[in-house]
């Protein structure tokens, strides 16, 4: 009953098999091997961009801080939800790799930024001022840190706003496939047909040992962001573990195979968490948020459920009612939710997991 975070999953056998064969003979180092060379065709062609760069890094943190690096200066500001991932969980990584930029919020329910919200906030920007922050980026990030969903329509509207004002849109793909997949639409009508300038396509949440693909749809940034990559110590001399891993996930579909059944799980257990919790926000893929009497926390305690609090600065000793993140992932079973659900309910395990179904 691993629930924390789609990171705590394994690793497919089809990943590591990809990396044994990998380990054999020679291989040039640094993004040069023919590994890497087969995933930046396949990746041009799953987003129908055949001029997108792409790169890999090994961390989403690496990814989202240098993507935006390599698009907003020093003085610049980078117009974001203020629970987007990279306000609220990577320790200043954007401001320090960028120099200095500003994180700025904007508004919105359920870890969304509103359109209008930002159609104000970039109308007030003070562009041209010296004395003030200047305008730089927009950064989305999907699925938001509130497991919702941006649509493609929100996406696309946001991006119209963003270069009406001049500025690039960076996209937070850590749970792109969950998104997609949920969305039901494909890679490039959620990323540079609705105005994405720059995603990072996260691997590590959905079955990779530890990698993340940087894709600029504008090829003019990637030079740049090469240079800051290997500035900044992400760029790895045995490149062919990291593309060697995400070519064998994106080879017949596995990654979105991986995803739909994560999502799959967490539906379930959405359903199954109707009348014993209540649900925060919409379910965009894969992640919940749920609040539950103690008494229901206490018995999932005791039989070694695992999940993290919410929100974030909440202990174990707060009072009633107990809330928490729930995650699915690839490696999630019904067995794994159907105990879940029937240990917090109280319930005979056998007697409820036959009625789910």
């Amino acid at each position: 009953m691993h629930f924390a975070s789609d990171n705590t999953s394994g690793v497919p056998d089809a990943i590591l098999d990809a990396l044994r064969a990998a380990n054999t003979g020679f291989a040039m180092g640094y993004g040069a091997d023919r590994h890497m060379d087969a995933l930046r065709d396949r990746i041009r062609a799953l987003f129908e961009a055949p001029a997108a760069e792409v790169f890999l890094v090994a961390t989403g943190s690496a990814a989202n801080a240098l993507a935006c690096a390599s698009y907003c200066p020093p003085w610049g500001a980078i117009y974001c939800h203020k629970l987007a991932h990279i306000e609220v969980d990577e320790c200043s990584a954007p401001e320090f790799f960028t120099g200095g930029a500003k994180l700025t919020h904007v508004d919105g329910q359920d870890g969304k930024i509103d359109v209008g919200a930002l159609a104000r906030v970039l109308a007030q920007s003070g562009k041209g001022v010296v004395h003030h922050v200047q305008p730089g980026m927009v950064s989305l990030t999907n699925l938001t840190e509130c497991g919702t969903r941006y649509s493609v329509s929100e996406i696309a509207a946001l991006a119209d706003i963003s270069h009406s004002h001049g500025l690039p849109v960076h996209l937070d793909g850590a749970r792109f496939a969950n998104a997609l997949v949920a969305e039901g639409c494909s890679p490039a009508e959620m990323t540079w047909r609705a105005g994405v300038d720059v995603l990072c396509l996260g691997g590590t949440k959905n079955g990779l040992m530890g990698v993340e693909a940087v894709v600029f749809f504008d090829p003019a940034q990637a030079w740049e962001f090469q240079l800051r990559r290997k500035r900044g110590g992400h760029l790895p001399s045995k490149h062919r573990y990291l593309s060697a891993q995400m070519l064998a996930w994106l080879e017949e579909d596995l990654w979105l195979d991986l995803a739909r059944h994560a999502n799959t799980m967490a539906e379930r257990l959405e359903t199954g968490l109707t009348g014993h919790a209540d649900i925060a926000y919409p379910r965009g893929g894969n992640m919940l948020f749920a609040t539950w009497p103690r008494a229901g926390h206490e018995r999932l305690q005791a039989a070694g459920a695992e999940y993290y609090l919410w929100p974030d600065h909440a202990t174990w000793e707060d009072p009633d009612p107990i809330g928490a993140r729930l995650v699915t992932s690839w490696s999630t079973t019904k067995d794994h939710v159907d105990r879940f659900l029937t240990t917090l309910a109280g319930q005979n395990a056998l007697a409820s997991g036959a009625a789910l179904g």
